[in-house]
C-alpha cells in the first residue's frame, strides 16, 4: 500500500475528528462533552452487554464467563496430556528456527517469531502492567497466585487454538492467509457433524472480537497510557482527546498496511519492550531482594485466607483468573488469527510455539510486576499515595508510582514502556478484528471492507482518550472475555482432532520427518 493512500486514509479520519472536537468543545466546554460521551457509553453500551455476558453462575457468585475459561483450562491440559510442560523445550527450539529447512518453500505469510510477536504484542500490553496493578490493588496479593496458576494452564488451551487456526486457515484469491476461530468453529464443526452450531459460534466470536479490538486492543490501551503519560506531559492532562489525535496518526500509519507491515513492526517493539520492562523490574527487585520470601508468602497467603474485604475467596480468585485471561488471551481464540498466517510443516508446530506466550505473559511478566506492587506497597488503599489510582482503576498510573517509589526518574522511562506496549497491542487488535470483519463481510464490498474496519478501529482509538478507565475497563472485560464462550465450546467439540493431530506430530518427530537444523 502506498503513502499516498494512507495518508488519503488518515485525512479522512482526522477530517472527521477534530471539526466534532472543535464544535463539542465551543458548545460545552471539555469537561462537559468527555463527561457526556463517557456516560452515554457506561449506559448505552456496557450496562446492556453485561447484564448479557456477565451473569454470576448460582451459588458461587461467580461470573460464567470466568469459570468457563478456567475449566477450559484444565480440561485442555489433560486432554493434551500436559503439553504445556512436554513440549516446552521444543517450543524453543521451534521459534529459534532449528527446524526451520532453508531450502523448503512452506505456505504462510511470516515466520515462527514474527507470528510470536505479533501474537505477543497483543498479549503482552497494558493488562501486564496496569491489569496486574488493577487486580492487586483490588483484590490484593493474593490475585497473583491466581493469575500465574491460569497462566501455566492457560499455555495448553493457546496451543489447542493455535493448532486449529492453522489446520483451518485459507488463502485468499490476492494471496494472503486467513485463518482464526471463526473458521476453525465454521469449518471444523462442520466437520465433526455439526455445521449449524458451527456458524452460529463462528459469527459470534466474530462480532464479540471486533467489539475487543475496540475496547480492550484500542480504548482500553489509550486510556491506560494516558493515564501514565499526562502525569509527565501536563498538555495531555489538559486535552486528553490531543493524545487520541497523535495515537491515531501513530496507529494508521502501520495498520493500514496490512499483516505484513504489523509483524515487521511487533517483531521489533515486543523484544525491545520486554526487555526494558523486564530489566526494570529485575531491577527494583534485586534492589528489594530481602523483601521477596515476604512478597510471595504474602501472596500464598492471599490467595487461600484473603482478607473479606476483597471480597473473600472467590472474589480474588476471580480477578486472578479474569485480569490473566484478559492479559495471555488464552481460550480467547484471538493469537489464532495471527499464528494462521505463519510459515509451518505441521500444524502443531504453530500451536507448539503459541503455548509459551502464556507462560512469558503471565507466569513471567505478569508475575513481576505484582511482585513489584507488592514489595512497595502499593496495593495499599489506605496509603493516600495510591488510594486515588486504585479507587479509579487507574493501573498504569498505580504501577509507576509503585516504581518512581523505589527509582524516582523511573516513571518516565515506563512512559515510555507503556506507550510502546499501548501502541504493540492496538496495532495486533486491528489486525485480529480487521480479519473478523472480512469474515463477517466476505468479499462482497472488495477493498473497502477492511479500509472501512481500519478507520472505525481509529475512531475509537480516539474515543479512548476521552471515556473513563472504569467504563472501558468493563467494556474491554466483556468483549475480550465474552470471545471465549463460543471459542471454549469449540474446542472442547474439536479437541479430540487436536488430540490426534499432536499424535500425529510427535510420531513423526520422533521418526525425524522433522529434522533439525543447527
Amino acid at each position: 500500500m502506498n503513502r499516498t493512500r494512507i495518508g488519503a486514509a488518515l485525512g479522512a479520519v482526522l477530517t472527521t475528528l477534530l471539526p466534532w472536537v472543535a464544535s463539542a468543545q465551543e458548545a460545552a466546554g471539555s469537561a462537559d462533552w468527555e463527561a457526556a460521551a463517557d456516560a452515554w457509553f457506561g449506559e448505552w453500551v456496557v450496562g446492556p452487554v453485561a447484564a448479557v455476558l456477565f451473569w454470576p453462575v448460582p451459588g458461587i457468585e461467580m461470573p460464567f464467563v470466568v469459570l468457563w475459561l478456567a475449566a477450559g483450562a484444565v480440561f485442555f491440559t489433560f486432554r493434551m496430556g500436559f503439553v504445556n510442560v512436554r513440549l516446552f523445550g521444543h517450543a524453543i527450539a521451534l521459534v529459534r528456527g532449528k527446524y526451520d529447512d532453508p531450502n523448503a518453500h512452506v505456505e504462510g505469510e511470516v515466520t515462527h517469531f514474527q507470528a510470536l510477536a505479533t501474537a505477543l504484542s497483543a498479549t503482552v500490553g497494558l493488562g501486564n502492567i496496569a491489569g496486574v496493578a488493577i487486580a492487586v490493588g483490588t483484590g490484593g496479593p493474593g490475585a497473583t497466585f491466581w493469575m500465574a496458576l491460569f497462566g501455566l494452564f492457560g499455555m495448553s488451551a493457546k496451543f489447542t487454538e493455535v493448532t486449529l487456526g492453522q489446520k483451518y486457515r485459507r488463502r485468499r484469491p490476492d494471496g494472503s492467509v486467513m485463518g482464526g476461530a471463526m473458521y476453525y468453529l465454521s469449518d471444523g464443526l462442520k466437520d465433526v457433524g455439526w455445521p449449524t452450531l458451527g456458524k452460529v459460534l463462528a459469527v459470534m466470536f466474530a462480532v464479540l472480537c471486533i467489539g475487543g479490538s475496540f475496547g480492550g486492543g484500542n480504548s482500553f490501551q489509550v486510556k491506560q497510557s494516558l493515564d501514565q503519560i499526562k502525569t509527565l506531559v501536563p498538555v495531555f492532562n489538559e486535552t486528553p482527546w490531543l493524545y487520541g489525535i497523535v495515537m491515531v496518526v501513530l496507529v494508521g500509519i502501520v495498520i493500514i498496511g496490512g499483516i505484513k507491515r504489523i509483524a515487521s513492526v511487533a517483531d521489533k517493539i515486543v523484544p525491545l519492550m520486554c526487555t526494558l520492562y523486564v530489566v526494570a523490574c529485575l531491577y527494583i527487585l534485586m534492589a528489594n531482594f530481602g523483601a521477596i520470601p515476604a512478597a510471595f508468602q504474602a501472596i500464598v497467603e492471599g490467595a487461600f485466607a484473603p482478607d473479606a474485604a476483597f471480597g473473600g475467596f472467590v472474589g480474588v480468585l476471580v480477578l486472578g483468573i479474569k485480569r490473566a485471561a484478559f492479559s495471555n488471551e488464552a481460550g480467547i481464540g484471538s493469537a489464532a488469527i495471527a499464528h494462521a498466517a505463519a510459515r509451518v510443516d505441521h500444524p502443531v508446530q504453530e500451536g507448539t510455539v503459541a503455548l509459551l506466550e502464556p507462560f512469558i505473559d503471565t507466569v513471567v511478566v505478569c508475575t513481576m510486576t505484582a511482585l513489584v506492587i507488592v514489595i512497595t506497597g502499593a496495593y495499599d488503599a489506605s496509603n493516600p499515595m495510591f488510594a486515588d489510582a486504585i479507587v479509579g482503576n487507574q493501573g498504569a498510573a498505580l504501577t509507576s508510582l509503585a516504581m518512581g517509589s523505589v527509582i524516582s526518574w523511573f516513571p518516565y522511562v515506563l512512559a515510555f514502556a507503556v506507550v510502546c506496549f499501548a501502541y504493540s497491542t492496538m496495532i495486533s487488535w486491528s489486525y485480529y478484528g480487521e480479519r473478523c470483519w472480512t469474515w463477517l463481510l466476505g468479499d462482497r464490498l472488495g477493498d473497502a471492507a477492511p479500509m472501512t474496519y481500519r478507520l472505525l478501529f481509529l475512531v475509537f482509538t480516539f474515543l479512548g482518550s476521552v471515556v473513563t478507565a472504569t467504563n472501558i475497563l468493563d467494556f474491554s472485560d466483556l468483549m475480550v472475555l465474552g470471545m471465549g464462550v463460543p471459542n471454549v465450546l469449540g474446542l472442547f467439540l474439536l479437541s479430540g482432532m487436536v488430540r490426534r493431530e499432536l499424535s500425529d506430530y510427535e510420531g513423526k518427530l520422533k521418526k525425524g520427518v522433522f529434522k533439525r537444523y543447527d
